[in-house]
């Protein structure tokens, strides 16, 4: 009988298959440095339109202002990468300003100290931040109700809170306490301003806890899949409440460095930081549906939207007042490249 050829279809595949995963892989790679690359276009871009922009004053001055998004961004991107959401992020910090101002105005005649009225209400920062976390973890895996409605009701509810403490003005810090907390903001350290430190800080603490840490591997593990990260033994209440206490955490972190700036809190206080973190978040590439993101992203995607407000700032190419409006196509337009990510 004559021999039947062997196919030869499986030769080919065994060919294209590595080349199409070295593609794939190439790809990824590719999509991963998205941020940085849009940032140093950015960068570029700006000395182009204005050669004020590429100054070290200037660049300073980017950097602090990111600090305080940035610093909520860390905390924010642990939350989505387990697959939560948090809206409540910028009342959180006006209430949190408002709440450390008043007592610090109250503390520092009865401590007969105002440094020690200052640290107290430093801590107070933190540890509000923390508490307001634990609320929002235990509402969401105790209570069962959805991140999304139980961070819509807080948002309302701090800035309410706030407008009624303040009576719908501003709450302001005494002289001698403002003198005394001002460097907390305006101080330099090796040329450096001291937010700016703060903010590299917690960008590292954040970055080896989500990659070196079990917790950091239990919150991927939840937002990849809740139900397998169950079975696998993973407490994900309480892995869920810890990861809105962090987020707290950092809220309160960047209220401390955010009060002794302007030294008062008001109703606006905080107005979009929500927006502003979430977005620097997901253009550092964080899959919105969970699972899967970084630290790094996240302080690039912070970096980068703070560069695009200083461009509108130092430029006339569009109003600054349309900042926001920027900010929302830019999650609109990732969150469209991110459709086929899981």
């Amino acid at each position: 009988m004559p021999q039947v050829p062997a196919e030869r279809t499986a030769v080919p595949d065994s060919h294209h298959r590595p080349r199409a995963a070295t593609a794939s892989a190439w790809w990824a790679r590719l999509h991963g440095f998205g941020p940085v690359i849009g940032l140093v276009l950015l960068c570029i871009a700006g000395t182009l339109l204005n050669s004020n922009f590429a100054t070290y004053d200037n660049v300073m001055n980017v950097l602090t202002r990111t600090a305080f998004i940035g610093i909520i961004a860390v905390g924010m991107c642990f939350v989505i990468i387990s697959g939560g959401i948090d809206l409540s992020v910028g009342s959180m910090a006006a209430l949190i300003a408002g709440a450390v101002i008043m007592f610090m105005n109250t503390m520092a005649p009865l401590l007969g100290s105002p440094i020690a009225a200052v640290v107290a209400g430093m801590v107070l920062a933190v540890v509000l931040g923390a508490v307001f976390g634990l609320v929002h973890g235990l509402l969401i895996t105790k209570g069962r109700i959805e991140p999304f409605i139980v961070t819509l009701g807080t948002l309302g509810i701090f800035r309410a809170f706030l407008t009624y403490f303040s009576n719908g003005g501003a709450l302001t810090l005494d002289n001698d306490l403002s003198d005394i907390y001002s460097p907390v903001y305006y101080a330099n350290l090796l040329g450096v301003p001291v937010p700016v430190w703060v903010f590299l800080l917690v960008a590292v603490l954040g970055g080896v806890i989500l990659n070196r840490t079990a917790y950091g591997r239990y919150v991927q593990a939840i937002g990849s899949n809740e139900q397998v990260a169950q079975y696998a033994a993973v407490d994900v209440h309480r892995i869920k409440i810890l990861t809105y206490m962090l987020l707290g955490v950092c809220v309160g972190i960047a209220t401390l460095l955010y009060v002794p700036r302007l030294g008062s809190a008001s109703p606006t206080t905080g107005l979009l930081w929500e927006l502003e973190a979430i977005a620097a978040v997901i253009v550092g590439g964080t899959v919105l549906k969970g699972g899967a993101g970084s630290i790094t992203g996240t302080v690039v995607g912070a970096i980068l939207l703070s560069v695009i407000s200083n461009i509108l700032n130092l430029t006339s190419i569009i109003s600054v007042y349309l900042n926001a409006a920027v900010q929302g196509f830019v999650i609109i337009a990732v969150a469209f490249m991110q459709r086929g990510r899981r």
